[in-house]
């Protein structure tokens, strides 16, 4: 499985308006209205929850917040991307302009921390992070991460 067997385009936005934490993660999880996921407020607790024990904001602009939850029956990949930047409580304290949301099926540990990995390793290539932030589309967004999307 690759991360572009899971993304799709609607669940990739590229000019977030959120200013704060949990006004992101709410339009994030906005994109999924028209799938069959758990009601948002669901997700919500669960990355808030998640986000309580420590900032998913790894720094460079970057956060990966995610969760685990029993109702899940599929993977959910949400992309964003924020112009002006979110406070997000980041581990270098910089405003974050690029968001991945994984969710995973209560179960199914071993491939959330892979989805973890290969998004971490995807992230450290300055040529992704660089085409991801100037991406102005979905088209842009799995344009840029295809060429290093790798089977996890």
């Amino acid at each position: 499985m690759k991360l572009l067997d899971i993304m799709t385009r609607d669940t990739i936005l590229t000019d977030l308006q959120a200013k704060d934490k949990p006004a992101v993660l709410e339009e994030l999880l906005a994109s999924l209205s028209q799938t069959s996921a758990p009601p948002k407020e669901v997700l919500m607790q669960v990355l808030l929850e998640r986000e309580m024990l420590g900032s998913t904001g790894i720094g460079d602009g970057i956060a990966i917040p995610h969760g685990k939850l029993d109702s899940l029956e599929d993977i959910l990949l949400i992309f964003g991307k924020s112009r002006r930047g979110v406070s997000f409580d980041a581990m270098d304290n910089r405003p974050v302009h690029l968001f991945f949301v994984i969710l995973t099926p209560g179960a199914a540990t071993g491939l959330h921390l892979k989805i973890l990995a290969r998004i971490s390793r995807l992230l450290r290539e300055p040529s992704v992070k660089n085409r991801l932030r100037q991406a102005s589309s979905p088209e842009m967004v799995l344009e840029a991460i295809a060429p290093m999307d790798e089977d996890f």
